[in-house]
């Protein structure tokens, strides 16, 4: 971590200067396509660690550094983001690995308000899949642009020409491939540059543990060592070059193409490659429209962005870290801010560096750059810090629940941990928190978008908080927004149920089915009923 801050001093240190150091990225894609163990080798080939591990590693193999959290390493699953600083070349890289598992998509929303570029990641035998097309759309509405990173080439799967028209005859995106595959799926010889035919071949290490080894082959080489995949890989080539499929920056930026770049994360092929090109094409930080729309210049006071809250990362202190992208100006430890939500004063005294569940003390970061704030209880996701201009970023959208579950203390004696576990996992969004007049402030009822969100709830009541649960789902599948005069003409009626939003004080109806929320729609006449899209405001 050391080198990331004396990387911050190794230029001049104007704001503006600094940021274009600055690489923040997040790396998206479905489940199981290969996200954490990329994640780790990208801090592998930065030399900022000296052994990568693996989600599903054998027995006794430690995990990956960024899924930290028991239940991910006991499922095999990032469950929370997480942030990785480091330096590489003359660069600051903060990279946020996401979850890819559809039941945490507000997390991973929240992330991507906070990132210049996204890496998606496709499983060379599965290609797009109904996750990443998800997480895409968010990139595409956020103008964020993508750069294209085809995974597990070293097993079995789909032909590279049959992944690149699935990019873009599904998303519109044009692919613009910098690397090629030497070999079919399965049987990688190495890769190839696009742009200059240079060819590389690697040496790979036991489950990729360590760096691979990368030599450069002259094309007669290549073309003696490999007769059965080099003439078929040239003519690929000069396909891709016929139907102009090289790289174009403007198009890029504009959300209008992706560079593609083939390899095997788990074995380290063609990692350090994915990495240059994130320094050499990915933007750096620029200015950030608030609420009205006005760019908040890059050299303006400090300000930043909440994007995420998380406790339980230490257990020798029970802190709750406050992750902020700082959008503008020079930030300095200790300063003190103004929480725009409140106006009351924030100060950063304990403001610290994370790769991981590693932290370290930050004197200073610049746009672009995350920095954790510790003790943050006031914070909450989508909320704004500002220095002495007042601003106020756009909040963070969170989502229709579809799935709802009343919790209840299963331990009387633990009933004051219960109660602050909730209202911190509220806080942190990990969950919606709803309280209903039928049932009591003693049993609220949880709403989540995917049901792994009750285990993740169960499981970090129990362990951080000692207050085992008893939860009992509700068969309730449609919420709509409604107000007082809509809550009182629903009492009574059946399969619906009127809850309050405790973070926000919002009513909401919640409804068995669609079905029956229509035939109550018919009956109330003046029954308000709002949908709650993607993109509702907490």
């Amino acid at each position: 971590m050391s080198e990331v801050h004396s990387a911050v001093h190794a230029e001049p240190a104007g704001v503006p200067a600094q940021a274009r150091r600055r690489r923040t990225f997040a790396v998206i894609s479905h489940p199981d396509a290969g996200k954490s163990t990329l994640t780790e080798a990208l801090a592998l080939y930065a030399e900022v660690i000296d052994e990568a591990g693996a989600v599903h590693g054998k027995s006794g193999r430690r995990g990956v550094t960024s899924d930290w959290m028991e239940m991910e390493r006991k499922r095999g699953i990032s469950i929370t983001s997480a942030v990785l600083q480091f330096a590489y070349r003359d660069c600051v890289i903060n990279l946020l690995d996401t979850p890819g598992h559809g039941d945490f998509s507000e997390d991973t929303y929240r992330v991507l308000a906070a990132v210049d570029a996204a890496v998606m990641l496709l499983d060379a035998a599965k290609g797009l899949e109904p996750q990443t097309l998800k997480l895409f759309d968010v990139c595409r509405t956020r103008g964020i642009p993508v750069l294209t990173f085809v995974n597990k080439w070293d097993r079995p799967g789909r032909e590279a020409l049959e992944l690149l028209d699935e990019v873009e005859q599904t998303i519109g995106l044009r692919p613009m491939p910098l690397t090629w595959p030497v070999g079919i799926a399965g049987e990688l010889r190495g890769l190839v540059e696009c742009a200059t035919g240079e060819f590389t071949r690697f040496t790979r290490t036991a489950g990729g543990a360590t760096r691979a080894e990368a030599q450069q082959v002259s094309e007669a080489e290549v073309a003696a060592a490999e007769p059965e995949f080099w003439p078929a890989a040239k003519d690929e080539l000069a396909l891709l070059h016929e139907i102009g499929a090289e790289f174009d920056e403007k198009d890029f930026l504009a959300g209008s193409a992706t560079p593609v770049l083939f390899g095997a994360a788990l074995t380290g092929v063609g990692v350090r490659r994915l990495l240059d090109a994130l320094v050499d094409l990915a933007p750096p930080p620029e200015a950030r429209d608030d609420a009205e729309g006005t760019p908040r210049p890059l050299e303006a006071p400090l300000s930043g962005l909440v994007f995420k809250v998380q406790a339980g990362m230490d257990r020798a202190h029970r802190d709750r870290m406050a992750f902020v992208r700082i959008c503008s100006g020079r930030f300095e430890r200790g300063m003190v801010l103004t929480h725009a939500a409140t106006g009351r004063p924030f100060a950063t005294k304990y403001a610290q560096a994370v790769f991981g569940q590693q932290r370290t003390t930050v004197e200073e970061a610049f746009p672009g750059d995350i920095v954790g704030l510790v003790n943050a209880g006031a914070l909450r996701p989508g909320d704004t810090l500002y220095a002495s201009d007042p601003v106020h970023f756009p909040s963070i959208p969170s989502f229709a629940p579809e799935h709802f579950a009343v919790v209840r203390a299963a331990d009387a004696g633990a009933y004051k941990q219960f109660r602050r576990g909730i209202e911190q996992l509220d806080s942190e969004g990990v969950i919606q928190v709803l309280v209903s007049d039928l049932r009591g402030d003693q049993a609220p009822v949880l709403a989540a978008v995917g049901p792994l969100q009750f285990e993740v709830v169960t499981s970090r009541l129990e362990s951080e908080f000692r207050a085992p649960v008893r939860l009992e789902n509700l068969g309730y599948t449609i919420t709509r927004r409604t107000d007082e005069a809509g809550a009182a003409l629903l009492a009574g009626q059946s399969e619906v149920e009127v809850l309050t939003r405790r973070s926000d004080g919002a009513v909401l109806a919640v409804f068995s089915n669609k079905w029956r929320m229509e035939t109550i729609r018919r009956k109330f006449e003046d029954l308000v009923l709002e949908p709650l899209p993607a993109g509702s405001e907490r």
